[in-house]
């Protein structure tokens, strides 16, 4: 193993909650009242995915032609949400200090927006750890879909299976996985139990459960 890769969104920072807010409030302005439960069948997915899986399931005036408007709402509460509230999850510092001890190669694949990704890792002053910072909005598909993944692996100039993944939602496990990569899932504490996460190769309760043996 030569690198590490993160994802962002309810790993490195505890912004699951934050999106819930930021997407209640833009979908409830359009007529769809959103529950945590609603919000969580979205988890992992870009922007744009979450805005075409909604309208799909309840359209709103304006149709399609919205779609971007729509992400774009949600994109901008979310970097306010983030800037007042947002935290580094337990274990974060930790595990990056001891990664960048070990020399290993770090790098971040996000479904969120590039600008996204900069108001997190500038929020919690981590930019100085990462080689590289992916977000799989620049590729065709997004997670599951390992693109974003095989484009983090490009970038740091190593064979995916040369690489380590920290995912915490299912749909970014799978595109690890099918970008050939060692995955190591860390749910949330509600979802530990959900049998999607049994296809990680390691499963976690919280990063501070890291440690160098477990992948030796």
């Amino acid at each position: 193993m030569q690198a590490v890769i993160f994802d962002m969104d309810g790993l490195l920072i505890d912004s699951e909650p934050l999106w819930h807010v930021a997407e209640k409030e833009v979908f409830g302005a359009l007529g769809l009242t959103l529950t945590d439960a609603m919000c969580e069948e979205t988890t992992g997915l870009r922007t744009d995915e979450v805005v075409a899986y909604w309208y799909a399931k309840q359209p709103w005036p304006g149709g399609r032609q919205r779609f971007d408007d729509v992400a774009h709402e949600i994109l901008v509460r979310m970097q306010e949400l983030i800037r007042a509230h947002g935290v580094a999850l337990q274990g974060v510092y930790d595990i990056l200090r001891l990664l960048q001890h070990r020399q290993l190669a770090l790098g971040l694949a996000s479904s969120s927006p590039p600008v996204l990704i900069d108001t997190v890792i500038d929020k919690l002053r981590i930019r100085h750890y990462f080689q590289v910072l992916c977000s799989a909005i620049d590729e065709a598909w997004g997670k599951p879909h390992p693109a974003v993944y095989l484009t983090a692996a490009k970038r740091l100039g190593l064979p995916p299976r040369d690489c380590l993944v920290f995912e915490d939602s299912i749909n970014g496990l799978r595109a690890a996985k099918a970008a050939g990569m060692i995955t190591v899932a860390v749910p949330a504490v509600h979802q530990y139990e959900d049998q999607g996460f049994d296809e990680a190769d390691f499963k976690l309760r919280s990063l501070t459960d890291f440690s160098w043996d477990l992948v030796r």
